[in-house]
């Protein structure tokens, strides 16, 4: 069994899971794990011999609360939504999902890596050679600020183990077109800023 100290912001991190928070548990935090689980247990709340393995504990308003996740657990979750009821009073019991948006101000979205905007390279109808389709590649993602991109494209492709693989990678940094569908791009674009500076 594992107890690991947490902030509230690392409960604003975890959307999508779920777990019973219990509130003002003085004292220390393995027996009330060891507590929990005997409770539960009685009441016939777990399954199959389950039983909480790990916890968080954290402080909110000066109480230290501890959350109970319920992943990797075998719950009856009708039974243990009467348990949390009857014992309200006792430990304040609520839900993660319910206690986030109540005490917490809701959720919080992780960072995510930026989506690598992939730049139109010409290659449809050029020398099929793999190294001179590579060097065409490389020069659009250099011209479109993306070196360290081209660098790795290029290091991916040398070390690729055929024709197809290769141009597989090169299809994962630009988008692939013929020089008709580029010109029609440069065009178009070409007449929206005509059409900008005329307002």
């Amino acid at each position: 069994m594992s107890i690991e100290t947490i902030t509230t912001e690392d409960l604003r991190k975890m959307k999508g899971k779920e777990g019973l928070i219990l509130q003002g548990c003085g004292g220390e935090p393995i027996e009330w794990l060891e507590g929990v689980n005997r409770m539960l247990n009685e009441a016939g709340i777990f399954k199959d011999g389950s039983k909480f393995e790990n916890c968080y504990v954290f402080n909110q308003d000066n109480l230290t609360c501890m959350l109970f996740p319920f992943e990797n657990t075998e719950l009856d979750v009708a039974r243990l939504a009467m348990w949390r009821l009857q014992n309200y009073e006792l430990f304040g019991g609520t839900w993660l999902s319910d206690y986030v948006p109540n005490y917490l101000g809701g959720f919080i979205e992780e960072d995510k890596e930026p989506v690598r905007e992939k730049p139109k390279c010409a290659l449809i109808g050029e020398d099929g050679n793999i190294f001179n389709l590579m060097g065409i590649a490389s020069r659009t993602l250099k011209n479109n600020r993306q070196r360290a991109e081209a660098k790795e494209m290029c290091d991916r492709i040398t070390s690729s183990g055929s024709y197809y693989e290769a141009i597989g990678i090169i299809g994962e940094y630009v988008d692939i077109c013929s020089k008709d569908e580029l010109d029609e791009e440069y065009d178009e674009e070409m007449d929206m800023g005509m059409e900008g500076g005329m307002c």
